[in-house]
């Protein structure tokens, strides 16, 4: 009896066109740009290793704690000692504190500002020749609230009511020097300003009569 024979299966499958996968593309190395990426990745690594040795290093500054005035001096009571990060800026050492106590603000200082070389003097022109500090004992309504050191006033000559004489400014731009506490008999306190030396026999001669007021001047420091 004839056995009648099958034909061979390919075990791969099939060898038709569906079989086949189209060849794919080598892809193309770009070395440039690996190695651009490298080195950002090691720049950003080295700036972080940086900053973080950077925030390490701790320089002992001066603090100011008050305001002081223009043409003040420095005062142990308005300064204190800080540990701040070292960022290249010029502040003025702790160490360095005694000159510090011998000199002048240059400029108003707020609270809280970290001190730097350029805002003492040796001297200030506020307490030199051609100038003298006189005291004022103020009444309610003489001086406005809350009157600080450093401020700038207008001394004002504010003749009393009986008299026919009209009011005129002594010294346009004159310095507070000292701010007092108020007293209990109702006076606004006694406050030092800083006036040219030829005005103030003057600006003495009214305040010992009750008839000085002054106004402050916000915009000038």
């Amino acid at each position: 009896m004839r056995t009648t024979e099958k034909p061979a299966v390919n075990a791969a499958g099939f060898s038709g066109p569906a079989s086949r996968k189209l060849p794919v593309p080598p892809r193309e190395r770009k070395p440039a740009l690996a190695a651009l990426a490298v080195l950002l990745i090691l720049g950003g690594a080295l700036a972080t290793t940086l900053l973080v040795m950077r925030s390490g290093d701790r320089i002992s500054a001066i603090r100011v704690t008050q305001q002081i005035g223009a043409g003040q001096p420095f005062t142990a009571q308005a300064i204190e000692e800080v540990q701040i990060a070292d960022t290249g800026i010029d502040y003025v050492s702790w160490s360095q504190r005694q000159q510090v106590l011998q000199s002048f603000a240059a400029v108003t200082i707020l609270p809280g500002t970290l001190l730097t070389s350029n805002m003492g003097v040796k001297a200030s022109d506020e307490l030199g020749p051609g100038k003298a500090k006189v005291g004022l004992a103020l009444k309610p309504g003489q001086a406005p609230a809350g009157l600080k050191e450093g401020d700038r006033v207008q001394v004002v000559h504010v003749p009393g009511r009986t008299s026919q004489a009209e009011s005129k400014v002594l010294a346009q731009s004159a310095l507070v020097f000292r701010v007092g506490e108020p007293s209990r008999t109702g006076s606004s306190g006694l406050i030092t300003v800083i006036v040219d030396s030829s005005v103030s026999p003057e600006v003495l001669r009214y305040a010992s009569s009750g008839e000085i007021a002054v106004a402050e001047l916000p915009g000038a420091r």
